[in-house]
């Protein structure tokens, strides 16, 4: 499907203003850019794990969100977007519901990487006509800036702070992509937002559109947890793909394909010295963590490539 930027905008908006997301969050990109690859005329479930999307878009009686909407609890958005979508599937086959519905589940890192796995994975591995996205800002930013296992090594997050004694957090983050290509399914994608919005509007259209089960992860800044300033949001996202450290890919029925390769691809530091959770690896002393993430960039990069290639 050919990208028109001018006709994706024109669309109406399925998730509109007056929610309470930070200024500089991601969040709300991610929600718009979603729901606008749903197609003019088919409707849409929308579940919701418990997090700061939920909190600051559905705060009863007032709603961000056009489509149908169901908050669940932390651990078990898949799980209950898998239930109604199976519910709806029975009803369409009796003849009782007329219109054409999409199931898309949405949650951060916690309820994603850490909480509601178990949930994902079933979901995914039962077949449901579902997607879920993923918008990975790295922590526990509802609750505290708590580390999960998708925050980078050396973040400081307030469960593992840089100080005297530490240099953030100790181990690397969990490739929750990986891990959903491994369950084999039609479609997963990694994706962010920058430019045009090209890449993840394409990739969120495919994925609703793909019969099956599909996984897309979206880096989404925060601007809290990563300490930055809110205009720099865009800038961000163009450093982690320009640096490879998240990278744009897809995995269509277990063919990998690397959606963008840096022209010139960018030092690491060059992402991390923008963010205040890791101006402690700038400090006198911790250079050995900027030469370590460079080496695990350069690594994941290589290998990724390689997989591209072999397929």
């Amino acid at each position: 499907m050919a990208y028109n930027h001018k006709k994706e905008l024109s669309k109406p908006e399925r998730f509109v203003g007056g929610h309470r997301l930070c200024a500089g969050c991601g969040a709300g990109i991610v929600c718009r850019a979603m729901t606008r690859a749903l197609d003019e005329g088919d409707k849409a479930v929308i579940c919701n794990a418990t997090g700061c999307l939920e909190v600051s878009s559905f705060l009863y009686p007032y709603t961000a969100w056009e489509d149908s909407y169901i908050h669940s609890a932390f651990e078990n958005a898949a799980a209950t977007c898998g239930g109604v979508e199976a519910a709806y599937r029975a009803l369409k086959k009796k003849g009782k519901v007329p219109d054409n519905y999409k199931f898309l589940t949405i949650g951060g890192d916690g309820g994603t990487y850490d909480i509601g796995f178990q949930s994902l994975s079933g979901a995914m591995e039962r077949g449901h006509d579902m997607v879920y996205f993923c918008y990975d800002n790295e922590a526990y930013m509802n609750t505290g800036i708590q580390r999960s296992s998708s925050t980078p090594r050396f973040a400081s997050a307030t469960t593992s702070p840089a100080g005297s004694a530490s240099t953030g957090k100790g181990q690397e983050k969990k490739d929750l992509t990986e891990i959903m290509a491994a369950h084999h399914i039609p479609y997963v994608a990694q994706t962010t937002f920058l430019g045009n919005f090209k890449d993840f509007h394409e990739k969120a259209h495919r994925a609703i559109y793909t019969p099956g089960p599909a996984f897309v992860n979206v880096l989404t800044p925060c601007p809290r947890g990563w300490q930055y300033s809110p205009e720099l949001l865009p800038e961000l996202c163009r450093l982690a793909v320009d640096t490879c450290v998240w990278p744009l890919f897809e995995v269509v029925e277990g063919r990998w394909m690397l959606s963008y390769e840096p022209r010139k691809k960018l030092p690491v530091t060059e992402f991390m010295k923008l963010q205040g959770r890791f101006k402690h690896c700038f400090q006198p002393g911790n250079e050995w963590t900027l030469e370590a993430a460079q080496r695990y960039v350069d690594q994941r990069w290589e290998a990724l490539l390689a997989r591209c290639l072999g397929s």
